[in-house]
């Protein structure tokens, strides 16, 4: 097959690095000239989320019919979801301000942390999404960039995430992480082309990440590009907002909604809608901003549990009550440093036409009642302990009997989930509801370069209905692709084995990391270029009668979600023979799904170098692994 050279109406990028010669990459050849992707997004006004569910029709965004027969209820419209009470409560300790915004009352300042202290000085939307502040930051990060920073490095290295701007001055001094909002993981060929150019401008310095919320992060953005990158993306109908920082980030759905045979709902329209609420289409949402830490949410859409529910603060799962769909709903899921927990249940059902305002409630009693000092014990599930969960839910249903009109808070219904549901794998090629295929693709740590993502975009285009798909263990999945394309597609140079492989060995299928020391100043290791050789060492060491799930993480921080997994690694340092080097606690036991367990840390400060022979061993004895017949003892380190 002859590759082609990506000819596309790009959209420019001013002000870049001239790009350099990956000597590391080489391009990822193609066939077949890209064709323009389609935009189908629709919108739905407040009165449809506060009546009745309006009548079951169809409206999901995309062009694939889900075959569930819970189909989106809510009509679109031309108005848009705009949902706000301005409700506060009295001994909140927040107040709010003559301008709208809400601010920490001067008697809850005591001991607050850093964060909030920055958050208090200047409003971060205020200063960057409202005001005017980003065009002169870019003005003068061309002209100087360590004068602008030092000027005010809070604005910097911490305002900026609310505009999904990462800093990190240990790593990557001047260059920025951009985070994308991409609800429901779906990005279009078309917006996927751009952000590839946008990374191959940078040259060596550019890549980008899959995350664990089905996002791309993208890497080596410097400042004076940013405010036409962000016009281009209004264009393109992308959106960093609110992408980091004390805000909900990415929502959580099913990496297959709509186009699978089984589900239970297509997750789509609920995340858009929710994400529209949420960033108040793009505007900033001035009430659910300032939050006492990160939030995240998921909507559940099949029996695989593929969006891992019981990590999110916040997880919607399709439930049934008295011959009415709608979501039973789980909250206090999350990871930290010094604990993670699962989510438990509110004891509450709530229909399709509430979901906005039950999250708008549970969000503004975590902004009133949070805790906002010591950082590490600021999440939903501390503030659940502190009331108890009886004073939480009446909260929460008082908000909403004020906001939304309803009477009560129904309690849980019955589960649509089956509890027996034997996940299934997304890899390879499978049928969809409308006869086509999608295809899944393993990611290697889910990193990718600019040649990867050009070449995503055109076999989205040539070969499918133009979606990329993404899940939570930063995996791709492309939809859409006709039995007469299918074939063609599976022989891409992409699709080969050393590259995004269909049909992943049971080490490598689902390896998930962080960005490590690379990337993050809180990184004690390198995470993704040591996960990636330890997986190609086991696949080439062992045999393994079923996938384990690896996660690598840098810190304890634990953005890898080492505690989620079959075997999980968490990098710190141990004392070596010559100073400190880089080692790693193991994680053991963690398991997703319906009886989702959390690992436990069975050995500690193993030095990296020394870990291949431990890990062989704890494959062969806990989980059935053996050495392949070329090898008769673990390979020395």
């Amino acid at each position: 097959m002859q590759s082609i050279t990506f000819s596309t109406e790009r959209l420019s990028v001013q002000n870049v690095f001239a790009p350099k010669t990956r000597v590391h990459r080489t391009r990822t050849a193609v066939v077949r000239p890209s064709a323009m992707a389609k935009d189908n997004s629709v919108t739905y006004s407040r009165s449809e989320l506060q009546g009745s569910g309006g009548t079951q029709t169809q409206t999901e965004e995309g062009s694939s019919e889900g075959s569930s027969k819970y189909k989106f209820s809510l009509q679109p419209s031309a108005g848009s979801v705009r949902y706000n009470t301005g409700y506060v409560a009295e001994d909140a300790k927040v107040s709010l301000t003559e301008d709208g915004y809400y601010k920490l009352k001067d008697d809850e300042l005591k001991g607050i942390n850093p964060f909030e202290k920055t958050k208090l000085a200047k409003d971060a939307l205020a200063s960057l999404k409202w005001g005017n502040d980003l065009g002169p930051m870019a003005t003068k990060a061309k002209e100087d960039f360590t004068a602008m920073y030092e000027e005010d490095k809070g604005q910097v290295d911490l305002r900026t995430k609310y505009i999904g701007l990462f800093h990190r001055p240990k790593t990557t001094y001047g260059r920025f992480m951009m985070r994308l909002r991409q609800h429901n993981g779906i990005i279009t060929a078309k917006q996927m082309r751009y952000l590839g150019e946008v990374i191959q401008s940078y040259g060596e310095d550019g890549c980008a990440d899959i995350t664990t919320r089905q996002n791309i992060q993208l890497r080596g953005v410097v400042l004076p590009d940013v405010p036409e990158m962000f016009e281009n993306f209004t264009k393109l109908g992308l959106t960093t907002t609110q992408s980091g920082m004390d805000n909900v980030r990415n929502l959580v759905g099913s990496p297959i909604a709509g186009i699978d045979p089984l589900e239970i709902v297509d997750t789509r329209p609920y995340c858009k809608m929710i994400n529209d609420f949420l960033t108040d289409e793009d505007r900033g949402h001035k009430e659910v901003t300032n939050l006492p830490r990160k939030f995240n949410i998921a909507v559940i859409g099949s029996h695989d549990l593929y969006e891992h529910p019981h990590i999110n603060d916040l997880a919607f799962m399709p439930a049934e009550k008295d011959g009415v769909f709608g979501f039973n709903v789980e909250v206090g899921g999350f990871f930290s440093a010094i604990r993670v927990d699962g989510a438990i249940p509110l004891g509450a059902f709530v229909p399709p036409e509430q979901l906005i305002p039950i999250t708008h409630a549970i969000l503004t009693t975590f902004r009133d009642y949070g805790a906002r000092k010591n950082r590490q014990k600021t999440r939903l599930m501390y503030l659940i302990e502190e009331m108890g969960m009886d004073k939480f839910r009446a909260e929460i249903e008082k908000r909403m009997i004020g906001g939304s009109g309803i009477k009560s808070l129904a309690e849980e219904g019955k589960s649509l989930v089956n509890p027996k549901w034997e996940r299934r794998t997304y890899f390879g090629a499978h049928k969809q509801t409308d006869g086509n295929n999608f295809v899944g693709m393993n990611v290697p740590v889910g990193r990718i370069f600019a040649d990867d993502m050009l070449a995503l975009a055109h076999l989205a285009e040539t070969y499918g209905d133009g979606d990329i798909r993404m899940t939570v263990e930063q995996n791709v999945i492309l939809s859409g692709v006709p039995d007469a394309k299918l074939a063609e597609l599976m022989a891409q140079p992409l699709l080969s084995k050393d590259k995004f492989d269909t049909a992943p060995g049971h080490l490598t299928a689902h390896v998930v990391s962080c960005p490590g020391s690379q990337f993050c100043g809180f990184g004690q290791i390198e995470t993704k270029q040591t996960a990636k050789e330890m997986s190609e060492h086991l696949e080439s060491t062992l045999d393994m009668p079923k996938e384990v799930r690896i996660h690598w993480t840098g810190c304890p921080n634990t953005c890898g979600q080492v505690q989620v997994a079959d075997l999980g690694f968490l990098g710190t340092q141990v004392k070596g023979p010559n100073g400190p080097e880089p080692a790693v606690d193991i994680f053991m036991g963690g398991t997703i799904g319906h009886d989702s367990v959390l690992a436990n840390c069975i050995k500690k400060k193993v030095a990296v170098r020394e870990l291949r022979p431990v890990v062989e061993a704890l494959l062969i004895e806990h989980f059935g692994a053996t050495y392949k017949k070329a090898v008769r003892e673990p390979v020395a380190v």
